[in-house]
C-alpha cells in the first residue's frame, strides 16, 4: 500500500513537471553483469536520491537475487545525507507498483485475462501488484525457461486465480500484458498482441535489452 501511494505521487509530480529523472549512468562489466546509476528528484515530495547498483546473473546460483542494488536519499536544499535503503526489496515494490498503477488508469474496464511474460524473481511481485488493482479471470504467462514458470503459478495459486503457462502465441488471449524480462532482443511480437491490449513493460531498462517487437510503438498509445 505504502508503495502503491508513493509511486503514484511520484508519477504525479513527473506529470506536472515537477519531478525528474537524471541521464542514467551503465557500465558493462561483461558475462552478462551490468553496473550504474539511476538517480532523481522529486521537488513536491522534497527527496533527492541515487540507487546504486545492477544486475549480476550469477547470483542465483549463489542463492541470491541477480538485482541487487543501495537507495541514497539526500535533502535537497543542502545535499546531506539523510537515508541509506537496500535496494532489492523496494525495487521490486516500486517496480511491481508502477506496472499495477498503469494498469488501473490505462486498462480496458473489461480487462479479465492477465498475460506475464518473464517469470524471474520480480514476475510474482508483478502478480500480487496487479492483483490489487483489476479482479482478474485467468493468468496465462511466458517465460524462456518453462521450468521457471511453477514458481509464478504458485503464486497465482496462492492468490486465488487460474494459472496457465501458455507459448508467446497465445498472448493474444490476454487483455493485459506485463512483461518483465531482461531479454537483449524482442521476444513480444506485434502478432502475440491483441487490438486493444494493454502492456506493461518493465524488463527493458537500460541500452541493450529489448523486449517488445519495435512494430508495436507504430501501432500504441505510448504514455
Amino acid at each position: 500500500e505504502d508503495a502503491f501511494e508513493a509511486v503514484a505521487a511520484c508519477l504525479a509530480s513527473a506529470a506536472r513537471g515537477e519531478a525528474e529523472n537524471f541521464p542514467v549512468i551503465r557500465e558493462a562489466l561483461g558475462e552478462g553483469r551490468q553496473y550504474g546509476f539511476k538517480s532523481g528528484i522529486d521537488r513536491a515530495g522534497r527527496l533527492l536520491g541515487v540507487k546504486s547498483g545492477g544486475y549480476f546473473p550469477g547470483n542465483a546460483a549463489k542463492g541470491m537475487i541477480n538485482h541487487q542494488s543501495s537507495i541514497f536519499l539526500f535533502d535537497p536544499d543542502t545535499g546531506k545525507p539523510v537515508a541509506m535503503v537496500g535496494g532489492n526489496l523496494l525495487t521490486a515494490l516500486r517496480t511491481a507498483a508502477a506496472a499495477a498503477i498503469s494498469i488501473d488508469r490505462l486498462a480496458r474496464a473489461d480487462a479479465r485475462v492477465l498475460g506475464i511474460v518473464g517469470a524471474g524473481h520480480q514476475a510474482g511481485f508483478q502478480l500480487r501488484a496487479a492483483a490489487q488493482v483489476r479482479k482478474w479471470d485467468r493468468v496465462i504467462a511466458w517465460n524462456l525457461h518453462p521450468e521457471m514458470l511453477a514458481k509464478l503459478g504458485d503464486v497465482a495459486t496462492e492468490i486465488g486465480l487460474p494459472f496457465e503457462p501458455v507459448g508467446l502465441e497465445r498472448m493474444v488471449d490476454a487483455d493485459v500484458i506485463i512483461t518483465i524480462t531482461s531479454s537483449p532482443a524482442a521476444s513480444l511480437m506485434a502478432a502475440h498482441v491483441a487490438p486493444g491490449t494493454h502492456l506493461a513493460c518493465m524488463g527493458t531498462d537500460t541500452k541493450g535489452k529489448q523486449e517488445v517487437d519495435p512494430a508495436l510503438f507504430s501501432k500504441a498509445r505510448v504514455v
